[in-house]
């Protein structure tokens, strides 16, 4: 009778074990098919849409039905199924594509799940086609909200035409990535240095400008005017993008380069191999700015705050940059592109929502570093027409001088038209397409 009893107890445990481990099952089939089956050759996958309803990706789609070159201008930021391009929405996203319910156990080409962007796929149609035949990047997005509205990145990557013999660049997105910033970093530069300062301090500084400076460690600043700006304050050594002028300022005392450093690592960067700063962007990683300033009285570290030598910083963070100054807030939006989703059985979900960085610098900064930017932004009136800007443009020397990539940054301070944007272009010339006439494409083509 004993013996009989502990059988008992003994298979009741057996059985209350296995009940629990079939319910664990379950649960985890119900948790994970979703990744495994989407993931498969044989996965339905839903679409992923504009904010005005155009398709940015269909797994089925055919040139027949949208044209040849329809997809060409949002592929490498978009993305597609082929598992070739990682960084991408759709692949960072497959799960919320996925056209399979665990309740129903079966794939079906009814379902609903998509992805809403708020991309505006015409707008980025229009500032892709302005680039000519020139490679770069653009993105732009609501400073207020955090909508992301043009990512371009060029060259572009038509999937119609096959994966094979493509131009380098053409399987990301550049706006994710990094670049010898050029002169847009003085934007950063003057903000640290009036983080360290403040307002009357730094509108004091005045220095001459010949045309070359050499500094306390008997090395040479060259400026891009070999004749020289003569005698400057902050305010004109912005506008004119004085090499000297800003080699002066960091080697000045006040300067205080343990509150530059800190500065520079609130707002993103990774100082002298500092612990990376972590951004992403549904899911797509974006690189982190970077630079080492090690001696202010040394060439490396003037010509990092200058935005050559080590310096480097994505077109994404440069823009969110200009968000946290034209907020005056010192906090920037973050941005966004997955407006919303839907579910299989078509159901609204995921809507987004807006969200800050912690503060990059003061308010009082912002107010300051924004009023500068605008200053400098009236003298793009003929070029970029009609709008009230704060903007920074740079060259960049890139590959041992023998190319110049040339950037412009900046926000439109309409608060009907709150946008904020870096392009990009690359190997740019004399005589070719501007920075300007894209960024006039970009804010015009905006609603």
């Amino acid at each position: 009778m004993r013996s009989i009893k502990r059988n008992m107890r003994l298979i009741t445990l057996m059985l209350s074990l296995f009940c629990v481990g079939l319910i664990i099952l379950v649960a985890k089939l119900y948790k994970e098919s979703s990744y495994y089956i989407v993931n498969s050759d044989n996965a339905m996958l839903g679409k992923v849409y504009d904010r005005n309803g155009e398709v940015l990706f269909d797994q089925n789609a055919s040139a027949d039905v949208y044209g040849y070159d329809y997809f060409t201008d949002i592929t490498n930021f978009i993305g597609n199924d082929s598992g070739q391009m990682t960084n991408t929405l759709v692949s960072k996203n497959l799960e919320l594509l996925n056209n399979y319910s665990f309740s129903v156990g079966a794939y079906t080409s009814d379902g609903k799940s998509a992805i809403h962007t708020t991309l505006d796929h015409k707008a980025n149609r229009a500032v892709y086609d302005a680039f000519g035949v020139k490679n770069g990047t653009a993105i732009a997005y609501n400073y207020k909200t955090g909508e992301i509205l043009i990512c371009v990145s060029k060259p572009g990557l038509n999937p119609f035409g096959g994966y094979t013999d493509l131009e380098d660049g053409s399987m990301i997105c550049k706006a994710f990535y990094k670049f010898t910033p050029g002169s847009t970093q003085k934007v950063a530069t003057l903000v640290a240095a009036h983080e360290a300062m403040g307002t009357e301090l730094i509108s004091s500084k005045v220095f001459e400008c010949t045309g070359t400076y050499t500094n306390k460690s008997g090395e040479e600043i060259f400026c891009h005017n070999l004749y020289g700006h003569g005698t400057q304050d902050i305010v004109a050594a912005f506008e004119n993008s004085c090499n000297p002028y800003f080699a002066q300022l960091v080697e000045d005392n006040d300067f205080n380069l343990e509150t530059v450093i800190k500065t520079f690592k609130k707002m993103g960067y990774s100082v002298n191999d500092s612990e990376p700063y972590k951004l992403q962007i549904n899911g797509i990683d974006v690189k982190t700015a970077s630079t080492n300033l090690k001696d202010k009285n040394e060439f490396s570290t003037q010509w990092g705050c200058i935005g050559q030598g080590d310096t480097m910083v994505s077109p994404c963070m440069m823009m969110m940059w200009q968000s946290a100054i034209a907020n005056e807030t010192g906090k920037a939006t973050v941005p966004y592109v997955i407006g919303h989703t839907t579910r299989f059985d078509g159901s609204p979900d995921n809507y987004a929502i807006n969200n800050y960085t912690d503060g990059l610098f003061e308010s009082q900064t912002a107010s300051y570093v924004k009023n500068v930017m605008m200053q400098n932004g009236q003298r793009y009136t003929d070029t970029i027409p009609g709008y009230t800007l704060g903007l920074k443009s740079g060259t960049a020397q890139v590959k041992n001088g023998a190319e110049e990539n040339s950037f412009l940054t900046g926000f439109d301070t309409n608060p009907d038209h709150p946008i904020a944007f870096c392009v990009l272009i690359e190997n740019r010339v004399s005589g070719e397409i501007t920075t300007d006439s894209i960024v006039h494409t970009l804010l015009s083509s905006i609603n």
